[in-house]
């Protein structure tokens, strides 16, 4: 993988853990005491602050990974990694955050089914 590949998945790590933040960070507001209070505007307000880093690491990323603009990857190339990681950290966020939130054998075997896809989308056909 060249260097434009590896700056577009590490721009896309960091971007997705912005976005996985902004959309269900704020599901344990309610556990601090300033975010008892906190009315949904004032939590779409938050969650839009912090999209708004994931925007900043998300585009960069897709300019440099774009074929079209000198990267590695095709679109459908870059949608399939981004959700891929957008699972690896929701993952991660879910078991580390969400100590309540359990895996169970069918979401393994979903997101191996994901990473089948992966393979597909990726191999040369």
């Amino acid at each position: 993988m060249n260097l434009r590949g590896l700056q577009t998945i590490v721009l896309l790590i960091i971007s997705n853990t912005f976005m996985t933040f902004a959309w269900y960070g704020h599901l344990k507001f309610k556990e601090y005491s300033w975010g008892k209070s906190l009315g949904l505007v004032s939590i779409i307000l938050i969650s839009w602050g912090l999209a708004f880093f994931e925007y900043i690491f998300m585009v960069p990323a897709n300019r440099a990974g774009f074929k079209g603009d000198g990267g590695p990857f095709n679109l459908v190339q870059l949608k399939t990694i981004q959700e891929t990681i957008t699972l690896i950290i929701f993952m991660l966020f879910t078991t580390v955050f969400f100590k309540t939130e359990k895996l169970a054998w069918n979401h393994l075997v979903g997101f191996m089914l994901i990473v089948l896809a992966v393979f597909v989308i990726f191999k040369k056909w």
